[in-house]
């Protein structure tokens, strides 16, 4: 599920075109938000010298067509797609975003793609050139071009797995927090609260203290004196943060302390916020609890008849999934499990190798591009014998062209392919690695139910083996 707005980027009064460019991505590739740039994507342009590409390209615009640029043109747009809390990880989220741009885009414009962790949404910031590629034309917003950007976003998160938005109330520019309510409303504490609840209870936490790991996590500020546990709701963007915290059970529904728990032991699935709750049970079953270790940390006889009930339901559940699968014999679930596990590590180390070739690439392209455009140039500067003057008038150029010389060297290419060539190459990776995260989705979920399953027979076998050691001490003595 993704809310998504767009905006355009104009010079301003008293800006330069690569200073207002340069305040804009300077905010979005914040270090601190974006994982150390790990969290940073781009098609056709550098994110170290966007600035000056964006600026390059608007003078190649202006020389080809006789068009000059004026204060109120605008540079650039800029759009933010914003995630469901605890429902993507940032990765995804901008690999998502990457292809909303190219989706919305057509290929035919330069951007930069920055994922946001720092709230309690995941959230990607997309900034795109005005001027296309081949400098003939410039991107216009469009009449309708927001409600565009949406069904694209909800085309995407439909296609890789995600809950999609089902009659939104507000027109767009909102983010998540603030869809359901409307503009006259926002969240309350709340709402806020019970949407932190069902992003951690999805992750499918294995007990009750690692629900409030989750919820840590996700922003919110967990409080439990030994009689009440209470919450501070997670901070959100453009709302004030919650100063006085909430009594979990005030939450009333699913979201009181004893409906978490009977969620987390599977005996019901709470549907989000605003519609009936659900009493299918889950068929996937969940890990069993450590009695003994959790009563040495000092947890009293009220959570072990908690304890003691849930296992005997996770044991009731285990069968009953493995009776449905077949998987009645031990050494068939051994090595189901192995299996599983194999085709899972098989296919993230496949992920991981083809994201590496298609960055590699991608970069690749945009330099060969930035190379041949600024070859001639360079070649000029080197016969005005390294002018300071011939510098200053053309520094964008020799910026761009020193730039993608030294990344020549540093991939170590002696011959430089065709952009063709390489695009070629780009598009059957691509479908590759989308083809592999579905299946990957799905291996990943076989696998964790298939490891809890044969975790819980483990734990069970043993257990028997622990009782049946203690009555032949009996006999013998």
């Amino acid at each position: 599920m993704a809310t998504t707005w767009i905006r355009p980027i104009h010079t301003g009064k008293g800006r330069s075109v690569v200073s207002a460019l340069r305040a804009s991505v300077k905010y979005i590739e914040n270090p601190d938000k974006t994982d150390q740039g790990e969290l940073i994507s781009s098609y056709e342009c550098d994110i170290r010298t966007v600035d000056h590409e964006f600026n390059l390209s608007k003078q190649r615009y202006t020389a080809l067509t006789g068009r000059s640029q004026s204060r109120k043109d605008i540079i650039a747009y800029h759009a933010r797609q914003s995630f469901k809390p605890g429902e993507i990880m940032p990765q995804e989220a901008n690999h998502i975003g990457y292809e909303l741009a190219m989706r919305f885009t057509k290929g035919r414009y330069a951007f930069i793609v920055c994922t946001h962790i720092d709230k309690s949404h995941v959230h990607s910031h997309i900034v795109w050139n005005s001027t296309a590629l081949d400098y003939k034309r410039k991107f216009r917003n469009f009449i309708g071009s927001a409600f565009a950007l949406r069904r694209c976003s909800d085309l995407l998160c439909a296609e890789n797995g995600l809950s999609v938005i089902e009659n939104p109330k507000l027109s767009p520019g909102r983010d998540y927090a603030r869809y359901m309510f409307g503009d006259k409303r926002p969240p309350s504490f709340h709402a806020r609260l019970r949407w932190a609840i069902d992003g951690a209870l999805d992750q499918r936490p294995a007990s009750f203290d690692e629900f409030l790991d989750l919820m840590r996590v996700s922003g919110c500020t967990v409080m439990d004196d030994g009689k009440h546990l209470k919450f501070l709701a997670p901070p959100a963007e453009g709302l004030p943060d919650q100063v006085r915290p909430t009594r979990c059970d005030t939450l009333k529904g699913d979201y009181t302390t004893i409906a978490i728990r009977e969620r987390i032991a599977g005996r019901h699935v709470s549907a989000p916020a605003g519609r009936a709750s659900s009493t299918q049970p889950v068929r996937s079953p969940s890990l069993l609890i450590d009695i003994q270790s959790k009563l040495q940390e000092g947890k009293g006889p009220g959570y072990e008849r908690f304890a003691k009930l849930h296992n005997l339901k996770q044991m009731a559940q285990t069968l009953i999934y493995l009776q449905e699968r077949g998987l009645d014999d031990y050494a068939v679930l051994e090595e189901k499990t192995a299996a599983a596990s194999a085709r899972f590590n098989e296919l993230s180390h496949r992920i991981k190798e083809l994201e590496e070739r298609l960055s590699a690439n991608a970069t690749l392209q945009k330099h060969i591009v930035n190379y041949s455009k600024t070859r001639q140039t360079y070649i000029n500067y080197r016969k005005a014998g390294y002018s300071k003057k011939f510098r200053a008038l053309h520094e964008a150029d020799i910026i761009l062209h020193q730039a993608s010389k030294k990344a020549f060297d540093d991939l170590g290419v002696t011959k430089i392919p065709t952009v063709a060539s390489l695009r070629a190459e780009y598009s059957p990776m691509l479908d590759e690695k989308k083809k592999a995260y579905r299946e990957y989705r799905q291996a990943k979920a076989e696998m964790r139910e298939l490891i809890t399953a044969k975790s819980n027979v483990d734990r069970l076998l043993h257990i028997a083996e622990r009782g049946s050691e203690r009555n032949s001490g009996r006999l013998e003595r």
